[in-house]
Order: C-alpha cells, then structure tokens, then sequence
C-alpha cells in the first residue's frame, strides 16, 4: 500500500518540539507543494495542529525516512536531533491511525470535536493547492466518514470536549472561579471564540482581541467586549486572566512590554497555541503563573469510556475495511468503466431497429439515443460496482474478464 506518514505528537513530544515543526496555513500550503514537487510522489497532505503536526504522501518509492528528512531541511531543523520524537507509519498502520485520528480517539481529550474539522481543512488545503491526488483524497474523506460515525452513534462520557473546556475544568479543581472574573482572550479564530464562549458560560467578563475595528468586519461571540490588538497590553492589568489562542507564528506576549506595564494583582496565563505565543519568562514576574496547552494532561481513563473506545473502534474498523476494498479494487475501475459504456453503445444500437421500424423522427431519435445511452451507462456501471463492493478481488478480475470478451477493448 503506497501511503506513508509521519508525525510528531503531543504523546511523544513537548510543546516546546511540536511547535517547530507546526505550520501556518500558508507554511503548509508552501511545504505541501515543495514535497509533491517529486517525481516519485504523486499526493500530499499535511495535518498541523496544536497537538501533532503529520505529513501523508502517496508514494511507491518514497519511504519514511527519506519523508521526515524533507521535512527537516523543510523546516531548517537537523534531522538527527528531532528523530526520537516522530513516528514513522506506513500502509495499513497509516491507515488505521488516520481513521482513529479523525474519530477523536488519539486526541489528549478522547473524542475531542475539534479535530475532525482540522482533518477536514487539511483535506481541503491539500486540494486547493492540487496537492492531493486519488488515493489520499479517497482515505481522507473516508476517515472523515467513519470519525462523523462515531461522533453521531457514541456520546463519549465527558464533561468538556474541548482544550480550553478541559483547562478551565482543572484549573476549577484547584479553586478558581471564573464568575465575575474579568478575562482578556487574545485571538478571534475559532480556538478564541471558544475560549470567550467557555468564559462567558461560566459568568466572566470578556473581552476579545480584534484586528479589525469597523463594526460588522468581525464577529465576537455574544455578550463579550472587544479592543484592538494594538491595546492588548493597556488592557491585561485590569484582568485576572489572559488567554491566548491565536494561528500566529510570532508571540503575542512578551516579557519586556508586560513589565512596562504596571499589574495590580495575581495574573493567570493561559497559552493554548502552537507554536506558542506567550513568553514562557513571563512567569518569572511576581504575581504570573502562566500554563500552556501540555499543562493539563489526563491520566486515567475511566472503565466507560474504555468501552465506548471499543464500540468507536469496531465502527472505525468498518470503514477502513470499506477503504482497503476501495484500494485493491481501484485499478479495475476504468475497467468498469469502459465495459459500461461499451454496454450501453451497444444497447442504443440495438434499440436503433425498434426506432427504424417505429418511423422516429431523427432528431427524436438522436435525443433518445442520447438519453438512453446515458441511463444505461449508468445502470451497468451500477451492477457492476455492487458487484466490485460485494466479492473478492480475484472473482471481480474473473467476471471484467470474462465481460470484456462480449466488448474487447478497441485496438489504438
């Protein structure tokens, strides 16, 4: 199987390794393209998120090894020193990952519902920058499938099912209350509206970062306040907590402009992004803790959710089992195909005496002809499909076989 991947992740590596190896969206679309540039691989989709950072090929010849090497010069980064914090997958294992990837079921929050968009969107950057090609396009959108399954046929026995629910959850066991709470969250994408929506939720006062200031440009979630990017700084001595989640790749808060300001009072920071963008010296001022997004792992799974995993795991072995029939059977489909419409030729040809002995007018019979031989293209290509989806692989080579004796294949 011609599908390789490989990956550094939130279980084998720190934040302070995956972020970097993270990409913008337009860093992605640039190392994508600079991948597919060889000859040998005809297919590429990068996944980055605050948690991993994976790169699919489709590939005959292309291995692993020589995959995580493109991508450290990539990068700008020795291949050496980062090796013992990725994963190499190949064929079915890359498979398997993927679909259980996009299920939720490798996320540090098991059965996350972020993930599956960001499966989605890395699909969807692939294809605009025509990175993607058959074989990767048809995995991804079939382990999309499978992780929608799982999502809409088991409940996974949680509290929070996103990053900064999850944060503000532990942080609560340790005796924080947020109602009341005056909190600034940097960052306007989808991580920080969730992140004012969570904090809004629970009682606080919020204000949200905006780089556009005319009215109606940029939607803030219900009930928040919001100040320009620029006033960020103004603003956090007023407020008891600061959350930022921005796609950006430089920090948005550093040390040195936080000590201009003067704080009144204890600040938490929260920094939910990767690559990071508050200062990790910033918790050297008297009164800041600042945690980051590996701050809060889960220990423990509890027996119902070990069951539920099982159940999403049965559903997923279903749809990938749908994928490998998929695979072993692709090269026959042109095959299927031709046969079809070979088929339907011939039936337009036949059902010509019934027009000749029933007087049609030509121009009727040339749009019956038409339309009949369309509609008949496409029940033959449906028989045969079913019957592709419904046999193995050495009695759907027998019956092409045996039907392209009725209609060979017209010499060049």
């Amino acid at each position: 199987m011609n599908i390789q991947m490989i990956g550094i992740d939130h279980s084998v590596a720190s934040v302070e390794y995956r972020e970097k190896f993270s990409f913008t969206r337009t860093r992605s679309r640039e190392a994508m393209e600079a991948i597919r540039q060889r000859a040998d691989i005809s297919g590429c989709v990068i996944l980055s998120t605050c948690n991993r950072t994976e790169v699919y090929i489709s590939s005959a010849s292309c291995g692993t090894e020589e995959l995580y090497r493109m991508l450290c010069a990539i990068k700008g980064l020795p291949a050496e020193e980062y090796r013992p914090f990725f994963v190499q997958r190949s064929g079915i294992e890359a498979v398997d990952h993927l679909f259980h990837l996009a299920a939720g079921m490798q996320s540090r929050i098991v059965g996350e519902d972020q993930i599956l968009m960001q499966v989605k969107e890395a699909l969807s950057e692939a294809r605009e920058c025509d990175c993607t090609d058959k074989v990767l396009e048809v995995l991804f959108r079939m382990a999309i499938t499978a992780g929608k399954k799982v999502k809409s046929e088991i409940v996974f026995h949680k509290s929070n099912s996103s990053a900064i629910g999850y944060a503000l959850a532990q942080l609560e066991k340790q005796g924080y209350s947020w109602n009341g709470m005056r909190c600034l969250v940097i960052g306007n994408g989808e991580m920080g509206k969730l992140t004012a929506m969570a904090l809004r939720n629970r009682g606080a006062e919020v204000t949200v970062t905006v780089r556009q200031y005319r009215s109606g440009v940029v939607q803030i979630p219900p009930g928040c306040q919001r100040i320009h990017y620029g006033e960020r700084y103004e603003c956090i001595p007023t407020c008891s907590l600061i959350v930022s989640a921005t796609a950006s790749p430089n920090l948005t808060l550093r040390k040195e402009e936080i000590e201009s300001h003067p704080l009144t009072g204890p600040k938490l920071f929260l920094d939910l992004a990767v690559p990071r963008d508050i200062e990790p010296e910033i918790a050297t001022l008297p009164g800041c803790t600042v945690y980051d997004i590996d701050s809060f792992a889960i220990s423990h799974q509890s027996e119902e959710t070990k069951q539920q995993l099982r159940r999403a795991d049965a559903l997923l072995r279903e749809g990938m089992e749908e994928f490998f029939s998929w695979y072993e059977c692709r090269d026959f489909i042109p095959a299927i195909q031709r046969i079809g419409r070979e088929a339907a030729k011939d039936i337009n040809w036949r059902m010509g005496r019934a027009f000749d002995q029933n007087h049609v007018e030509p121009t009727l019979r040339r749009e019956l002809g038409d339309a009949l031989e369309t509609s008949a293209a496409k029940v033959v290509d449906r028989l045969l499909f079913a019957l592709r989806d419904t046999t193995d692989t050495a009695t759907l080579r027998a019956c092409l076989e045996a039907f392209a004796h009725a209609y060979p294949e017209e010499e060049a």
